[in-house]
């Protein structure tokens, strides 16, 4: 059996910090690891209009960004697939079999459509498409017959639903989908970051991100406004860094060589949070020192993303050439599944001489 990543983001906006430490710098390492022998990663544009269907033009601006922050961070277009989910119909089509292997109480009972409802605002007026978001998210990664496919702690939820439609439609129609296994994060606060002003979620629809294609300025002006530890008034009084977004970044960004290179005082983060909690460190000279691990980080991501922000035809030419090899895959999965339910009419006349038997 081939193995093969499947991952993706939806295209509501830039990608910030929080999609880099959590998913796009593992999406990296696995891509150049040389272990996968396909890798696709699709923005889902489809599954995003579920709860912007009244701004479809905020999607449709937001799909070269997110493009553009892939090939920042690294993402090779003669490695990996990128494709827009929209422009591969079968996607569609594959949500609508699976629908029927999934009830709606389950999919009410998913702990992130849970949470994402409550987040959105919902209550009781949820778009259909909104709750079938996981059966959607099925039908991507089956029509790809990923074996593997990397998510944040949150998503285990989802993941987990499409292990249930896997193993319905092969207990039904017999063996023909691919059930895949789950990569989490290595360092699990990199899963999800916190956000700038202290909310236990960096999001975009929250406006608490540091975005990957932020100027260096930009970047300073909102670390240097970080929400740290609301009882550190004083130098000296002794600092907290459990639940501080501070040194979370820094858990998730810093290592030795930040530290050699710009506070020699400390060997690593562990001394440094010691020295904090005991007091007698100001968080302006401990937000100093994230701003330019960051900076550090951000650079040669900010100097590729400006690379290809010159060269928009080349960005619109690699997710063409993507969506168009990831359709053909969708293509031939979804041929398996027809032909496994018995609805392949037209695919040979097997069917035709049935009704004849039938009848004659």
């Amino acid at each position: 059996m081939q193995k093969i990543i499947l991952t993706g983001d939806r295209p509501t906006g830039k990608l910030h910090i929080g999609h880099y430490a959590g998913s796009l710098k593992n999406r990296v390492e696995l891509q150049d690891s040389g272990n996968f022998d396909e890798i696709y990663i699709e923005i889902a544009d489809a599954q995003a209009l579920t709860d912007n269907a009244d701004n479809p033009e905020k999607i449709r601006q937001n799909v070269i960004e997110v493009v553009l922050d892939y090939l920042a961070c690294g993402i090779d277009p003669k490695k990996t697939s990128i494709f827009i989910q929209s422009a591969v119909p079968e996607l569609c089509e594959l949500t609508f079999y699976y629908l029927n292997l999934v009830t709606v109480s389950r999919l009410e009972r998913n702990p992130t459509i849970k949470d994402e409802i409550k987040l959105r605002g919902f209550k009781t007026s949820i778009p259909a498409g909104f709750l079938a978001y996981p059966v959607s998210q099925a039908a991507d990664i089956t029509a790809f017959k990923a074996t593997l496919v990397p998510v944040g702690e949150d998503q285990l939820p989802m993941l987990e639903q499409t292990k249930e439609i896997v193993r319905s439609f092969n207990n039904i129609y017999g063996k023909t989908l691919v059930e895949p296994e789950i990569l989490l994060p290595k360092n699990k606060l990199c899963s999800r970051l916190p956000g700038l002003d202290g909310n236990a979620k960096m999001s975009k629809s929250l406006g608490n991100c540091i975005y990957l294609s932020d100027s260096e300025e930009e970047v300073k002006k909102k670390i240097m406004s970080m929400y740290t530890d609301p009882t550190h008034l004083k130098i000296e009084d002794p600092g907290h860094t459990e639940n501080n977004p501070v040194f979370i970044y820094l858990e998730a960004f810093s290592n030795a060589s930040h530290f050699a290179k710009y506070w020699p005082e400390f060997q690593n983060l562990d001394e440094l949070k010691k020295a904090y909690e005991k007091g007698g460190i100001g968080d302006m000279k401990v937000k100093k020192f994230l701003n330019n691990v960051m900076e550090e980080t951000l650079k040669p991501i900010r100097e590729r993303r400006k690379y290809w922000e010159n060269h928009i035809k080349e960005v619109y030419q690699i997710l063409k050439d993507g969506t168009e090899k990831a359709r053909q895959k969708a293509i031939e999965t979804t041929k398996e599944v027809k032909a496994a339910m018995g609805i392949n009419y037209f695919e040979n006349d097997s069917w035709i001489k049935e009704q004849e038997n039938k009848f004659n």
